[in-house]
């Protein structure tokens, strides 16, 4: 029960983070519109990781809960927003606020290792190096180029994230055909 609802919460935060990473690019059309469908399409996946989420609340919800890991689970989100903030605050700063996206998904990237063992998705590794990679290429990409980071990353972090959030929704779907 609790892998069904944790595939579903999994869902369910990706989908709106990728949804919203889909958001940050300043695009021209046709991209525009594709990254518009593609945040959509994201929406719909955190949808369905919230309707798996109720569907097996209540049983997951008598489950005794680990309070350990809820507690490490917090000091590592709230450690990766102290970092991504100071990070921005200081690119701004200094001028180079057209980075703070690469500084944001490197952050990000970062942050799923020490929640693998915490959440015990061991596949939360490899999208930490799919997002680093993605901030890796943005940044490259910007200072090769005159594409901006922000384009790169958005687009790539919402492709990351909502191939993860599918990816949690097949899971449930494989579970519930065993």
């Amino acid at each position: 029960m609790r892998s069904r609802r944790q595939a579903g919460l999994t869902a369910l935060v990706l989908g709106v983070f990728a949804t919203i990473w889909f958001s940050v690019p300043a695009a021209e059309e046709p991209l525009r519109t594709l990254l518009v469908v593609a945040s959509g399409a994201a929406l719909l996946t955190a949808l369905g990781g919230a309707a798996v989420v109720l569907r097996t609340g209540r049983a997951a919800a008598a489950l005794p809960r680990d309070h350990r890991a809820d507690r490490r689970y917090g000091i590592i989100v709230a450690a990766e927003f102290a970092v991504a903030a100071l990070g921005a605050l200081l690119l701004s700063a200094a001028g180079r606020g057209e980075f703070v996206p690469v500084l944001i998904c490197a952050v990000v990237g970062v942050h799923f290792v020490p929640l693998a063992p915490v959440l015990r998705d061991r596949l939360l590794v490899p999208l930490a190096v799919a997002m680093c990679l993605v901030a890796l290429t943005g940044l490259v990409v910007a200072l090769a180029s005159s594409t901006s980071a922000g384009l790169v990353v958005g687009t790539g972090a919402g492709l990351v994230l909502w191939g993860y959030a599918l990816l949690a929704l097949l899971r449930v779907a494989r579970a519930a055909d065993r």
